[in-house]
This record gives structure tokens, sequence and C-alpha cells, in this order.
């Protein structure tokens, strides 16, 4: 896998949709609220890159419930909590924990990618600053939750393309298709391709 080949067809694909949606590329693109527009098989990629996406939406809520407050991005003990926690489940799925793990650092390290972005972006922007404030234990973290038991469950059954020779190119593809699914803009983009990191086994 090849991230930095995977970035510039992501942000090509970004860039060609917000031009469909609005006639022209904005000086500062958002992701969309809308739903996705893929619709992933079990087994497939795909299934993992949608989840990795939808994850990495997740973190304009948890931006916008630390911004403007004394809670930073970096949260070391429940990164470890959660990174513990996939590690015993992941035996119990008959996975590989330090490659479960390695896929889930990923997601702690996409997520904060993100929020950093959008962190950048409110602070030139105040006009676009979030005007609510969620919840991040009631509201936010449930979603996490889930996605965590849905991505455990996707890494199962992709273990064999994901260690197949052909996982970089099927993740390529995959990851543009979760990317234009889900409208995703550069930032979010981004995000993606460091959540895609370990996803295969065999990469150089």
């Amino acid at each position: 896998m090849r991230p930095h080949r995977l970035r510039s067809v992501l942000i090509s694909v970004c860039v060609s949709s917000a031009v469909a949606l609005s006639g022209a590329v904005p000086a500062v693109a958002h992701s969309s609220p809308a739903p996705p527009r893929t619709v992933a098989g079990a087994g497939s990629l795909t299934a993992l890159t949608d989840l990795f996406a939808e994850r990495l939406l997740v973190a304009d809520k948890v931006a916008a419930a630390k911004y403007g407050t004394a809670t930073p991005i970096d949260d070391p003990v429940r990164e470890k909590t959660i990174l513990d926690d996939v590690a015993a489940r992941a035996a119990g799925l008959g996975l590989d924990p330090q490659a479960v793990t390695a896929v889930f650092r990923d997601q702690i390290e996409a997520n904060k990618l993100v929020q950093r972005g959008l962190y950048a972006r409110w602070d030139a922007h105040p006009e676009e600053r979030p005007t609510e404030r969620p919840d991040l234990v009631k509201e936010v973290r449930p979603v996490l939750d889930r996605i965590t038991t849905q991505l455990l469950t996707a890494l199962q059954e992709t273990r064999t393309l994901r260690a197949g020779t052909s996982c970089g190119p099927r993740l390529r593809v995959a990851a543009v298709r979760s990317a234009f699914g889900h409208r995703l803009d550069r930032l979010h983009a981004e995000g993606l391709v460091r959540a895609s990191a370990s996803v295969c086994e065999n990469s150089p």
C-alpha cells in the first residue's frame, strides 16, 4: 500500500465531487451530512473503509465537543483503554491482536488529524465554528463504540483479502468509493489515508 498514491487519488475524487455538487471547488470544503451512497457487502474492503469514513465524520462532533474548552485533543488514557479492549476482543475473534491494535491506532490518529484540521479551520474562519457542543459521553462515544464493534467484525470478515497480494489495489478502490459515497472533503480524505495505513498485512 502506498499512502501518497492513495492520498492523491482521494483528493482528486473529493475535488471532483465538490465540482459536481456545487459547480465550483469551494475555498473551504466541508463534509456533507448527507447519508453515504455506498453499500458495502460483507467481507469487502469497502466495508472497512466505509466504517473508517463514518468514524472520521464523527470526529467533527468530537472536535465540536472539545473546541474552546480545556479538554485536549490527545487523550492517552482513553486511547490506551480502547487499544487494550480491541486487542482482547481480537484474540477472541481469532485475529492477531497486534495487527488489530495497529489498525485501531490508525483510527485514533486519523481522528486526531481531522480534529486538528477542524481547529485550524475554525480558528481561521470563526463564522464556521460549531454552534452546539455535543455531549462526548452520552452522544459521541456510544457511536464510536458501535463502530468499534463493527470494525472488529469487518476485520474478521476481510482476513483473507487483507493478507493477499492484491490488498493494496483493492484498498485504493474501496477508499475512493467510500470517499465519494460519504462526500469527504480534503481534510477527511487525508484522515481516510491515515486510517487505512495498516489494513493490508503484507504491504511493503
